[in-house]
C-alpha cells in the first residue's frame, strides 16, 4: 500500500513522465498532464496515437513510448491507463529502470500490482487506498503534499 512515504520519493525525480497524456479536457490523461505543468515540472506526455498533446492552448511533443524518454532511469511515471495497457507500460518501465510509478485509481488490477510490487521491480510505487481522495492515491488531489514532502514545492 502507498504511503507517504511513496508518494515523497516518487516527486524526487528530476523528470516526469505521463503515459495516457490527451488533448482532452474532460479526460483524466489530460488533467494530470496539465497538473504537472502548473507545477512547473519537467513531465512529458506519452501518447502512441498523436505527435503532441495540447493543453491551455498550447502544445506540447509527445513520445510514444518509455523508451523514447531521454533519461528513464530518471524518470517518475503516471500512469492513467486501462490494466492491460498499465501491465504493458510496467514491463516497459522495469526492463528501462524507471524508478518511480503513480497508479491512478482504475489503472490497476491484481495482476499489475503483482508485476509493480515485485521484488526489485521499483523504488516506488503510489497506488490503493489512502491518501486523500475518496478512490484512493491521486497526484490530482495528493501530488501537492507529496511534493511539498519531497522539497519541490
Amino acid at each position: 500500500m502507498a504511503t507517504e512515504i511513496t508518494a515523497r520519493k516518487f516527486f524526487t525525480s528530476p523528470f516526469f513522465a505521463v503515459v495516457g497524456a490527451s488533448s482532452n479536457p474532460a479526460k483524466f490523461g489530460h488533467k494530470v498532464h496539465a497538473w504537472y505543468l502548473h507545477h512547473d515540472l519537467n513531465v512529458t506526455p506519452i501518447n502512441p496515437g498523436s505527435p503532441a498533446v495540447t493543453v491551455d492552448g498550447e502544445d506540447y511533443p509527445t513520445v510514444p513510448d518509455l523508451s523514447s524518454l531521454s533519461s528513464p532511469k530518471e524518470t517518475s511515471v503516471s500512469i492513467i491507463t486501462a490494466p492491460p495497457v498499465t501491465l504493458k507500460v510496467l514491463e516497459e518501465a522495469k526492463k528501462l529502470g524507471v524508478p518511480s510509478i503513480w497508479l491512478q485509481p482504475g489503472t490497476f488490477d491484481d495482476e499489475v500490482l503483482k508485476l509493480a510490487l515485485g521484488q526489485g521491480a521499483f523504488q516506488s510505487v503510489v497506488y490503493g487506498n489512502g491518501g486523500r481522495g475518496h478512490d484512493g492515491w491521486c497526484v490530482l488531489v495528493d501530488g501537492e503534499k507529496a511534493m511539498k514532502d519531497a522539497g519541490k514545492l
